[in-house]
């Protein structure tokens, strides 16, 4: 049952958006298809990640009120959390939006590792097309003449940690200086996903992207670059401030 909603909803997609896509590139070039199919797949998450990158800049707005609820509730760790947590639901915040984005990312790196792994290229598996793919002429696996889709690459695992430490750090904004009372927090789950999500999630990715076939990084790669561009975009309409 999960094996086939997890064909259905992911791989069967992945995989005719990519042999799509190797047919109408001149080159037949495996890895420019991916990119194009990252970028696909970017337009339809968009409205999840808008979320969370206004989820970013809300948070960044009622910091101060943050820290006003933690030097109220200092003694009680229960009742911060819960102020902290209705505070964000009165403002209509969705603070996990960014981990959601994330998640949400792993079961298409899962598919397009099963595209290359199971065999579905170079060979094309013409069962698993929709009557509007075609089997395309040719399949070149050689990214721009460089690295193989079907290998693991260093560089691009390298980048795949790099982009999301760039991603993080561009989302979630320079760590302030903190004060004696706010010191007395570096306990808390707040910290705690911070350091998770600025350090330990780029060194985890950059890790399983070694550990995978080349496609999978090069994916991450284009969507962080995709994700990068759209924080600066971002930047520029609010100017900085949440309306």
């Amino acid at each position: 049952m999960i094996g086939t909603l997890f064909n259905t909803i992911i791989y069967n997609p992945l995989y005719n958006g990519l042999v799509y896509f190797v047919g109408i590139i001149p080159t037949h070039d495996v890895g420019i298809a991916v990119i194009l199919l990252t970028i696909v797949v970017r337009v339809i998450v968009y409205p999840l990640s808008r979320r969370a990158v206004q989820a970013q800049l809300d948070m960044k707005k009622v910091a101060p009120d943050v820290a006003k609820l933690r030097e109220q509730y200092k003694n009680d760790k229960q009742g911060e959390s819960k102020a902290i947590f209705a505070l964000y639901k009165e403002r209509n915040i969705h603070p996990f939006s960014s981990v959601l984005l994330v998640l949400i990312q792993f079961p298409i790196l899962i598919g397009l590792y099963w595209v290359f792994s199971r065999g579905g290229l170079p060979a094309i598996d013409a069962a698993r097309l929709y009557s509007f793919v075609h089997v395309p002429s040719a399949t070149n696996m050689v990214f721009l003449g460089i690295q193989n889709m079907a290998s693991h690459s260093i560089v691009l695992a390298l980048l795949a940690g790099v982009t999301q430490f760039a991603y993080t750090r561009l989302s979630m904004g320079p760590r302030g200086v903190k004060t004696a009372t706010e010191a007395s927090f570096s306990e808390d789950m707040a910290k705690s996903m911070d350091v998770q999500a600025r350090f330990v999630l780029p060194a985890v990715i950059a890790v399983i992207a070694y550990s995978v076939v080349a496609a999978a990084p090069l994916y991450w790669v284009t969507s962080n670059t995709f994700m990068i561009l759209q924080e600066y975009a971002a930047g520029r309409r609010f100017g900085g401030d949440v309306k």
